[in-house]
């Protein structure tokens, strides 16, 4: 793997790994619902913004339908899984789960026809299975309606996360990234403003809060994301997304060390085969693996 490559996979792990923590801290000002769309319209506003000052000529004549897939999968979904789940599951178990996109965006890029699964892979496919279920089924503290609506918010938010980059992979390769990020970003913050109306502030926010989502909006939206749709039209959906390995060691680094989370030892070990059977999926260990 190129060198360039690796510094932007450095890049995204470190700043989506400290996301987790940010979005905490974000959802307690705004609410899950605040939390998406205020960070998206200012992600996509800031990075507008740059792209005029720039002079950086933008071409949006695709169409705003797959803008508003993206928005609606990539940015809607996904983050509403995250702002949902991290203040009911945590940062760590939160993190581990979405290092399982990996895994869900190979199976949805061999049932598209993208890609082809081998003997390995399916054996990737069952270990991960199994990993997600020691996850799911054996936490650490005391199961509660509370903690499995955070799972099942947050699977299906990382679902999505792993059809939107298949479908940006397979329908606007020759959309720029800077393009991608504004639309998604843009079309995600419409699509989830009128659901203020049933999940307002919690608060009235304060300007510690507004600087927290400009923050991520600015660092974790708009920044990673033009750097990932970089790397998806690389490297391809899966080996892209294979960053979340390193995105999930971060974080849940940051939720052991920083906010003393704990997480069980089958979970651990849950999490381990998640890995693993990601890599065997991504084909990450074979001479004839792809490294462009």
């Amino acid at each position: 793997m190129a060198l360039d490559v690796l510094g932007r996979f450095a890049i995204l792990a470190i700043l989506w790994g400290a996301s987790f923590l940010m979005v905490l801290r974000v959802v307690d000002g705004f609410g899950w619902i605040g939390a998406v769309s205020i960070r998206s319209l200012i992600a996509s506003a800031l990075l507008l913004i740059i792209a005029k000052a720039m002079r950086r000529k933008l071409d949006f004549s695709i169409g705003y339908f797959p803008f508003l897939v993206l928005g609606v999968t990539m940015v809607a979904m996904q983050l509403i899984g995250l702002s949902f789940a991290v203040p009911r599951i945590g940062t760590a178990m939160t993190a581990i789960l979405v290092g399982a996109i990996p895994l869900f965006t190979s199976v949805i890029g061999r049932l598209l026809g993208i890609e082809q699964m081998s003997r390995h892979g399916i054996v990737g496919l069952v270990l991960g299975f199994i990993g997600i279920v020691l996850l799911v089924g054996f936490p650490s503290g005391k199961v509660t309606a509370r903690f499995v609506m955070g799972v099942v918010v947050c699977t299906v938010g990382c679902i999505a996360a792993a059809f939107a980059s298949n479908y940006s992979k397979m329908r606007m390769s020759e959309v720029g990234s800077w393009e991608q990020v504004i639309g998604a970003f843009f079309f995600g913050g419409v699509v989830t403003a009128p659901l203020l109306i049933f999940v307002p502030f919690h608060r009235v926010p304060l300007l510690g809060d507004w600087f927290n989502i400009a923050l991520l909006a600015a660092l974790c939206s708009s920044l990673c994301y033009v750097i990932y749709f970089k790397l998806v039209a690389r490297l391809g959906a899966t080996k892209a997304i294979s960053v979340e390995f390193l995105v999930t060691v971060v974080a849940v680094l940051i939720g052991a060390l920083y906010l003393h989370e704990s997480i069980s030892l089958i979970q651990l070990l849950g999490g381990a085969l998640v890995i693993l059977g990601c890599t065997l999926i991504l084909s990450l260990f074979s001479k004839h693996a792809d490294s462009r």
